[in-house]
């Protein structure tokens, strides 16, 4: 007897991914055969991303090719899931009446018995509680063998103004340290080497449950696990930011130099308007103390330009920021407005013209940020892990890359290389973003 084959595209954050591998391994345990490809599926599952517009666009665009497909007679259902769904519910339905199912996240434990009801035809598009969401369970990894995300909690209390993730995916729920560590020995022993720790505030860890942070205390036990070699941090909150976190990241090798801390502006205005603390002093005096403290710390940030009232000298002021710190890895991304957010209603909304202008600006100042720390990394030579092979040369990371979201370094070797195996590499040229390596 043939099985049943489900596809899935996931989109989104690497949080949403993680609950992507959570349905896939049930529906796997459960006799589903796991599909590459939309052709040939019996059921495609898409897993939306809807934070932003750009986001909703994409989530839109796969769900009306997948269905497309459908439409061809080359797959027979069409579930919707992820936050997109959490957030439109039936509107989904109505505008896409292609779709066959529609659930929100708490439905995502309940994945296999949604599929098997759509073989048979029968409608079971439902919203329980968005805490019943799986913080964790066995995964079907969709990463390479030897990196893996670590989700610590999700949802967020944080109220940002401009911000939709609590509407979308409730309050802040965690998990207990011992399921975190349990799932990192797990991974590890699957031959995983580099732990990405994330959350929608990987900073907050612990006050739910514990009434503390508990972030720096979890590190500590992560670190003594055998095989693993890097640990991440992602999604870290300013605020958040304690002295004993910065002297364990500073403490232990294992845990990368290397820190993801959204910052979304420095002017302490638009802060206060966004509902975050900080200004450019404030903000500065952390990061020049995180600098101090971590060797060779590797910062990256993302900010936000456009949103609702920020003039020329407010922008100019997030410019000035950008080159004296000199971040190493910058994103940016103009202000989104999301309804039932605060800010939707702001007044002195900024034209689109001049938000694209203004992330224009912005990313060539850290361009130029870029080529200066590029240039002086040639001569240098870092311990990095090998990702893959393009049939011509290797690509692999050093402890300031991170993977999907960072450049990299562009390897040549006459001789083979092991993907998940550590190398020391010299640096010796650059091309954009990307480092040009030799083995040593």
């Amino acid at each position: 007897m043939n099985k049943y084959r489900v596809g899935m595209i996931s989109l989104g954050c690497p949080k949403n991914q993680v609950d992507g591998e959570i349905m896939l391994e049930k529906l796997n345990k459960s006799g589903f055969e796991i599909s590459p490809t939309i052709e040939g599926s019996d059921i495609m599952i898409i897993n939306t991303c809807g934070f932003i517009e750009d986001a909703k666009k994409e989530a839109i665009e796969t769900i009306l090719e997948v269905c497309a497909y459908k439409s061809a007679g080359l797959v027979s259902s069409v579930i919707v899931t992820g936050c997109l769904a959490e957030r439109y519910q039936d509107e989904i339905l109505k505008e896409i009446p292609e779709v066959d199912c529609v659930i929100g996240i708490g439905a995502d434990r309940d994945i296999v018995k949604v599929c098997q009801k759509t073989l048979v035809g029968i409608e079971s598009s439902y919203f329980p509680k968005k805490d019943l969401l799986l913080l964790e369970g066995e995964r079907m990894l969709s990463t390479p063998p030897h990196w893996a995300y670590l989700k610590l909690s999700d949802g967020c209390d944080n109220k940002c103004s401009y911000c939709a993730i609590p509407l979308i995916r409730g309050g802040y729920i965690e998990r207990p340290l011992e399921s975190v560590i349990d799932e990192a020995k797990a991974l590890a022993e699957s031959g995983v080497k580099e732990l990405i720790l994330i959350a929608q505030d990987t900073t907050k860890y612990g006050l739910k449950l514990y009434g503390e942070y508990r972030l720096a205390a979890l590190l500590k036990e992560l670190v003594k696990i055998d095989g693993i070699e890097w640990i991440r941090l992602y999604y870290c909150y300013p605020d958040r930011v304690t002295d004993e976190l910065i002297e364990v990241i500073a403490d232990n090798k294992k845990i990368c130099s290397y820190i993801d801390i959204p910052l979304q502006h420095c002017n302490g205005d638009i802060l206060r308007s966004m509902n975050r603390s900080g200004s450019y002093s404030e903000l500065k005096d952390l990061l020049l103390k995180m600098k101090d403290r971590i060797p060779n710390l590797s910062l990256r940030t993302t900010f936000m330009v456009g949103f609702p009232g920020e003039t020329d000298e407010e922008f100019e002021e997030l410019c000035n920021f950008v080159r004296e710190i000199k971040f190493d890895k910058m994103g940016c991304f103009t202000y989104s407005p999301e309804e039932d957010t605060p800010a939707y209603s702001y007044d002195n909304q900024v034209d689109e013209d001049v938000k694209k202008r203004r992330a224009e600006v912005l990313m060539d100042i850290q361009y130029s940020v870029t080529e200066d720390k590029n240039k002086a990394k040639i001569g240098k030579t870092y311990n990095a892990i090998i990702d893959g092979f393009d049939g011509e040369n290797y690509t692999a990371r050093a402890y300031f890359d991170s993977p999907e979201i960072d450049s990299g370094i562009i390897v040549k070797s006459e001789k083979k290389l092991d993907t998940g195996e550590f190398y020391n590499i010299i640096i010796t040229d650059y091309d954009g973003y990307d480092l040009l390596g030799e083995i040593v």
